[in-house]
């Protein structure tokens, strides 16, 4: 076995004049927590199908766990679980008859079913009907139902869209418990906050191609920005405010005072100094700056 359990060289997929994937080239290693980021329409869903095998490539080569994934490599399938963005259910079933259902169709028992309903959070819904469920509850059913035959290699297209913040901080959990299960994990999503809490690496793609591929740490070390820090309005005067160590910049509007600098440690301990820290805010880059920054225009949901 490699080093990789996934690597991706120079992948193209066109429609028409479209180019939704437009040399596409990166590896995942053995559990490994990889995110493929961008707004939608930037390709991530079709490279991911295209690393799946329910697409061929126009050229362009893929290895998933040693093995070409497409033509539909039937060996493949137990040791990889998908979870599209749109999941269908067996009509009139239960959350736990669901599982069952599906761990059947590999040759497992019913242990692992209730085993998945526990790891999803789902044990005291396991007699409701999948479409008795909310929408976060849906996502993590179709998340067990990936999970059900313990694959080597979990997709995750979009997991927590259209989830409220409650239901993706639970689903975030349920990640976390997977990875640490020893599985490796590419997901795709739009939602930067999560991904730089998330992920190990990330590609940031758009108009089919990878923008920046590295830690969420290092591409937001690599942007260089300065930080902002905010204080109530009336805290400092304007004047006294850039005269302050680190004030590289100064301004105010009708709610709140706002210094950039690029030597922050200078400039909180003049504000402590001067006991005017409530209500302070500080603001560093983020990975939706670098997003931001890399893509040229606002960032789309």
């Amino acid at each position: 076995m490699t080093s990789a359990a996934i690597v991706v060289e120079d992948i193209h997929k066109s429609y028409g004049d479209l180019h939704a994937v437009d040399g596409v080239s990166f590896t995942v290693g053995h559990g490994e927590f990889f995110g493929i980021l961008g707004p939608n329409g930037a390709g991530k869903t079709t490279a991911l199908e295209i690393v799946e095998g329910l697409r061929e490539p126009d050229r362009g080569s893929v290895r998933l766990l040693d093995e070409n994934p497409f033509p539909r490599n039937v060996s493949l399938l137990p040791r990889i679980g998908v979870q599209l963005q749109a999941s269908a259910f067996f009509e009139k079933l239960t959350a736990r008859e669901q599982l069952e259902t599906f761990a059947s169709l590999y040759g497992i028992g019913a242990a692992r079913a209730r085993e998945m309903l526990d790891l999803v959070g789902l044990t005291d819904k396991a007699d409701t009907r999948e479409d008795k469920l909310s929408g976060g509850q849906r996502q993590r059913l179709s998340i067990a139902c990936a999970l059900v035959h313990d694959p080597d290699v979990v997709f995750l297209d979009e997991p927590t869209a259209a989830l409220d913040p409650q239901a993706r901080r639970n689903l975030w959990d349920v990640l976390r418990a997977i990875q640490a299960r020893g599985k490796t994990i590419v997901y795709t999503t739009h939602y930067l906050d999560e991904a730089e809490i998330l992920c190990d690496r990330v590609a940031i793609m758009d108009r089919g191609r990878i923008l920046a591929l590295d830690t969420p740490a290092a591409l937001v070390r690599g942007l260089d920005a300065p930080a902002r820090i905010t204080l109530d309005r009336g805290a400092l005067t304007t004047a006294d405010a850039a005269a302050l160590p680190g004030a590289d910049e100064v301004s105010e509007d009708d709610q709140a005072l706002t210094f950039v600098t690029r030597t922050p440690a200078p400039l909180l301990t003049a504000l402590a100094e001067r006991g005017v820290l409530d209500g302070l805010q500080v603001r560093t880059a983020t990975l939706e700056d670098v997003f931001l920054q890399l893509t040229g225009r606002e960032y789309r949901a």
